[in-house]
């Protein structure tokens, strides 16, 4: 009997360096309904991608076809309609409905069906929230155990490890959709000034580099929960052969992504509510300073979405107008980071820090090393315009496959960066502070500016004195 095939690593399927979408196979021409180019699949019937993906007694399908094929073939048809094609197809070629089993022949397909199952609740584990996803996993398993005891064991294991997978992600999005809505009610609008209205930032971490450190827990926490399917189901249209409904007529299956980003903007309005509330000029530069080294830190670590925060959150403008506060700060090392994410070239200098970042995480010996945290909207975007940029059929209806290698490149390249380990011990203090401390709105945050330095126009003089009779209800 043939042993299982060895589950490589989901790490070792995604890195760029292994990550080969090409398709051994002829140069051009087509083959079996799929299009090739340059030995490499452009594009296919959406039938012939699927019975691309099937594995035979002597075939299974390439681990950067599956990854892709995966990923997006939820635009065309739901994960748990795929599935049922994918099975009823294994039946029907393997004869699994006779009512004498071929037993040498299913012992060399079981293995390899196992091993597609295995790899698809791997790496999508969101798609097995559904019934009906489970209900085709186990009829496939009681048709092939008869031949093989093993494949019962196999199952056991697959299932046990994808609910356990599943248990963790629903607990810590439980944890995060807490913390959220506690924050939401401490919107603080500011009442008076000071006493402060909480502890300060300095008072629970003085030390940049540790803060930076905690920045990076909350980050890797927040990434490990976003499933790789959630970056193409943001973009899910109506696919133009089934004008009907769209291939997710439920709600779009991403607030894991919704989440982190607003996790971001959080950090923005806590950056600049933390500089706007001390009462004294000094104070406020000191607070500049702290969170300029901070960024520094971040920028050292390859945690680059904390870093835009703190920078986006020292140039919102009731932050920025603190003309005398900012002539008390050392802005050298600012300017330095804000050209490291200047927007100009299509931020050119970060792709150049974020490329150089992920080379080193690819050659790293520790996790310390293996860190890349990218500017996560500028990644969003980046696969919008993937996304807009080409169409998901070309005329003849087939699925245009080039473009979603490319879709699985970038969304691969992001799997393996989630998966680090924190290597930094966490600060559980610190944490539930960053998550927990309250923020000022935007109407706070000017009036905390006014407040702090005089209006200096009429325009500032006029918005002033309406916050204050709006938020103070003074007149």
């Amino acid at each position: 009997q043939e042993g299982m095939p060895q589950t490589l690593s989901s790490t070792s399927m995604f890195t760029p360096c292994g990550f080969s979408p090409h398709l051994h196979t002829p140069k051009e021409g087509e083959q079996g309904g799929l299009i090739f180019q340059d030995g490499n699949l452009t594009s296919a019937s959406l039938d012939a991608l699927i019975q691309h993906l099937i594995p035979t007694t002597d075939y299974y399908p390439e681990k950067a076809y599956i990854f892709t094929f995966l990923l997006s073939s939820r635009l065309f048809i739901e994960p748990h309609e795929l599935l049922s094609r994918v099975c009823h197809k294994c039946i029907e070629q393997q004869r699994l409905d006779d009512p004498v089993l071929d037993k040498a022949r299913i012992r060399k397909f079981g293995p390899k069906i196992l091993q597609l199952l295995t790899e698809w609740t791997e790496t999508f584990p969101y798609d097995f929230q559904e019934e009906r996803m489970i209900g085709h996993l186990k009829d496939m398993i009681h048709r092939i155990a008869p031949c093989d005891e093993a494949y019962w064991k196999k199952m056991n294991q697959l299932l046990q490890t994808l609910n356990q997978k599943l248990a963790t992600l629903s607990h810590g999005q439980e944890g995060i959709v807490k913390i959220s809505a506690a924050v939401s009610d401490k919107l603080v609008a500011f009442k008076t000034k000071p006493p402060s209205i909480q502890r300060e930032i300095l008072s629970v971490c003085s030390d940049p580099y540790t803060l930076a450190q905690q920045l990076t827990h909350v980050e890797l926490e927040r990434l490990s929960h976003i499933g790789p399917e959630e970056f193409v189901q943001a973009f899910v249209h109506k696919d133009p052969l089934d004008g009907t409904k769209t291939c997710f007529s439920e709600q779009k299956k991403t607030s894991n992504l919704e989440a982190y980003v607003k996790w971001f903007n959080r950090l923005c309005y806590l950056v600049a509510t933390e500089i706007c509330m001390p009462a004294k000029k000094k104070q406020r530069a000191q607070v500049i300073e702290f969170f300029i080294d901070v960024a520094r830190e971040c920028f050292n670590i390859g945690n680059f979405n904390s870093l835009m925060a703190i920078i986006s959150g020292m140039n919102m403008s009731p932050v920025s107008r603190l003309k005398k506060t900012w002539s008390k700060v050392k802005t050298a090392k600012f300017f330095i980071l804000e050209h490291q994410m200047d927007p100009t070239g299509n931020f050119y200098n970060y792709r150049t820090a974020l490329r150089g970042a992920a080379h080193r995480s690819l050659t790293a010996h520790s996790n310390r090393e293996k860190i890349v945290i990218p500017f996560f909207s500028l990644l969003i975007k980046d696969i919008y315009f993937l996304n807009e940029g080409c169409a998901n059929r070309l005329p003849n209806g087939h699925v245009n496959f080039e473009k979603f290698l490319e879709l699985a490149k970038q969304v691969g390249e992001f799997i393996t960066w989630k998966q680090v380990e924190c290597p930094f011990e966490q600060d559980p203090n610190i944490i539930h502070y960053l998550h927990t401390a309250p923020i000022f709105t935007e109407d706070g945050l000017y009036l905390a500016s006014y407040e702090s330095e005089s209006p200096e126009n009429q325009t500032e003089k006029d918005r002033w004195k309406s916050l204050r009779s709006t938020i103070l209800g003074k007149t």
